[in-house]
């Protein structure tokens, strides 16, 4: 097969890229570093050609709900209709566990991502995973209070990208599955504990405390809504797991 990757430098999209061709089949990378912009929509035509199957695992750093809606409802908007012209067979997702009940701050890109593929005509496939074991990295540091550092108040499954990525190859090579089985992670966690265990496995320093959100998102942090129901796939690698790995890496 021949699969395209939007965002496939990404923190999933490089495992989906590199999975796909270790099964054997061509990885095209949709990013601004192979001259393919999401945003514009410039180069799709042409990267897209022979594509039999669109994995879209892009992504914008954000938590404003206007920068994500713009970015998620412009870069799908732009793949349906170059995948339409092209012939391609499949249009593979990666949404958010929780996005459909929590359309706030990034969740409401991925709603907006969501409710295009659904009406969009290439056939489709959305994965639902839960937030990765990177998010824990992502949010260390992000906002500080002098030598505090801040992390939202928060429950998480956290799930193994790399097992996100190998979930998107197999849906890929499958038929359109409309939504796919939600993907979570082994066990639930709170953010502070993954962030505290990821600064003391880095060296960092400083008290790290979690502070509420307000709004829905902030609600739907504390209450569960991000935690895949009983229904869904579990993955593998716990978080503890993944400390480990991240460390020998650097060592």
């Amino acid at each position: 097969m021949k699969i395209a990757v939007a965002g496939g430098t990404g923190t999933v999209g490089r495992h989906v890229v590199d999975l796909a061709r270790e099964r054997g089949h061509e990885a095209v990378v949709l990013s601004r570093g192979t001259g393919i912009d999401l945003v514009s929509g410039d180069g799709l035509a042409r990267a897209l050609a022979g594509v039999d199957a669109v994995v879209d695992a892009a992504s914008v750093a954000t938590q404003s709900a206007k920068v994500s809606e713009e970015f998620f409802g412009t870069v799908t908007a732009n793949l349906l209709a170059a995948e339409e012209t092209a012939g391609v067979g499949h249009h593979i997702a990666l949404s958010i566990v929780g996005s459909d009940l929590a359309p706030y701050g990034y969740y409401a890109g991925k709603a907006v991502q969501e409710r295009l593929v659904r009406a969009g005509g290439v056939p489709w496939t959305i994965l639902r995973a839960t937030q990765f074991h990177e998010f824990a990295q992502q949010l260390y540091g992000r906002v500080d209070l002098g030598p505090i550092h801040l992390v939202p108040t928060m429950i998480s499954q956290p799930v193994a990208a790399h097992e996100v990525g190998l979930r998107l190859v197999e849906l890929a090579e499958a038929s359109p599955a409309g939504l796919a089985t939600d993907l979570a992670g082994p066990e639930v966690l709170t953010m502070v504990d993954m962030v505290r265990a990821y600064a003391a496995a880095t060296g960092g320093t400083g008290p790290i405390l979690q502070i509420p959100l307000p709004g829905g998102f902030g609600k739907a942090m504390r209450d569960g809504t991000t935690v895949a129901g009983s229904d869904a796939d579990r993955g593998t690698q716990t978080f503890a797991e993944w400390i480990d790995e991240l460390t020998r890496t650097a060592r």
